[in-house]
């Protein structure tokens, strides 16, 4: 019994951890100029394969409008598909946008 109480109290620990470690995600939250969050979701969209289709202003959001490219394998281009870059304060927001395009524009405003 004395064996067991260390080993079950060991996962226990290695329960909590993972726990809190999922929490953490990507930042959706930046303070940026508007101007900049837009040309650097561009730029990610294009390097990772979509058609930027076009972006509108919506009152102080911008909707920017993309698809999948056809990747060069003439399949045709992907379903239309949107994200919002809101500007909350002096914050600039990203709504409805995908973890790998938001990991990777995190990474890009960092720099």
């Amino acid at each position: 019994m004395k064996r067991v109480l260390p080993i079950v109290l060991a996962l226990a620990g290695v329960a909590v951890v993972s726990l809190a470690a999922q929490e953490h995600g990507p930042k959706r939250e930046f303070i940026i100029a508007p101007t900049r969050a837009r040309s650097v979701t561009r730029e990610v969209l294009v390097r990772q394969g979509f058609e930027v289709v076009r972006i509108e202003t919506v009152g102080s959001d911008q909707v920017v409008y993309y698809r999948r490219g056809n990747m060069g394998r003439g399949k045709g281009k992907g379903p239309m598909a949107k994200m919002v870059i809101r500007r909350v304060e002096n914050r600039v927001v990203f709504v409805d946008t995908p973890e790998a395009i938001l990991v990777d524009i995190n990474l890009r405003l960092r720099l």
